[in-house]
């Protein structure tokens, strides 16, 4: 059987790839940032085994932060996983490296393929796309996959803050002039599960739930599916709600070249979401 390392394990997506990959029976192995500094030559070269697949799941996701970390950003988003593949290279593993939609610019009317001209606007998106291209060219057998909108419904992610203001907040203002693709980590993670078997694929690759919404869209569907009101959520403009990142106005990726690639389809967001909600049943109460 085939070993398989998650970097970054201790955080959303992560930790259901090791709980999916445990439930199929996969030998998974999750090491954390406390437990593994993907920056470390030495200490990549002790964890990456000949043989195994590394998925990289280990990133500065500070979207607003990274405007004034860069250095941080750039260690954690560029030469980390430059050193992983390097590593994969060195010793024969395979890699699959987990990118974001930020790497475009945002501006698109029709979802991004992967070979689309990129354009990020922001300190996390360009260093992450520096981290993809670093990837891609120490060990040119590594796959990039680029998700979007990704949650799981609990600690403080997009779908549980919601989950806590349907409880607190007559009504809750959300941005309807942004649009994406919300994607469930577990569905992810099981997408990116069934790529650890499949050799022959590399490149870059896009994965989310299929469809697009809002985030007022997705805000509004959460509340229905717990029994709240989605008439509380009221749509807003993105200026009123400044950062000091900008946000992409539409992060909508094709999932053509997954298709293509014999991978299973990611399912629709709404049936996602429902899923996902019914793994944190306390939000009902």
């Amino acid at each position: 059987m085939t070993k398989i390392l998650v970097t970054g394990a201790r955080g959303q997506l992560g930790t259901q790839l090791l709980r999916r990959g445990a439930t199929l029976g996969l030998d998974v192995v999750g090491l954390g940032s406390g437990e593994l500094d993907i920056t470390d030559p030495d200490a990549v070269a002790a964890a990456v085994r000949p043989g195994s697949v590394v998925l990289n799941c280990a990133a500065y996701t500070a979207v607003d932060a990274a405007e004034s970390d860069e250095p941080a950003a750039t260690r954690v988003n560029v030469d980390g996983p430059r050193t992983l593949a390097e590593a994969t290279a060195r010793v024969g593993a395979r890699l699959v490296h987990v990118s974001t939609d930020y790497v475009f610019a945002g501006d698109a009317t029709v979802p991004y393929e992967p070979d689309a001209p990129t354009g990020p606007r922001t300190v996390y998106g360009r260093t992450k796309l520096a981290g993809e291209r670093a990837v891609l060219a120490a060990d040119p057998a590594a796959v990039v996959v680029r998700t979007a909108w990704v949650y799981t419904g609990t600690g403080s992610d997009f779908v549980a803050t919601m989950l806590r203001l349907q409880r607190e907040r007559d009504h809750v203002d959300v941005v309807d002039d942004q649009v994406g693709s919300p994607t469930f980590a577990g569905d992810l993670a099981a997408g990116l599960l069934e790529l650890a078997g499949r050799d022959a694929v590399r490149g870059v690759l896009h994965a989310t739930n299929s469809g697009q919404a809002s985030w007022f869209d997705l805000a509004r569907a959460v509340f229905a599916a717990v029994g709240a009101d989605p008439e509380r959520v009221r749509p807003c403009g993105t200026a009123q709600f400044p950062r000091p990142a900008p946000r992409p106005a539409y992060s909508v990726l094709s999932p053509a070249a997954w298709a293509t690639a014999g991978l299973t389809p990611l399912r629709p967001w709404r049936a996602a979401l429902e899923a996902a909600l019914a793994e944190v049943p306390a939000v009902c109460d």
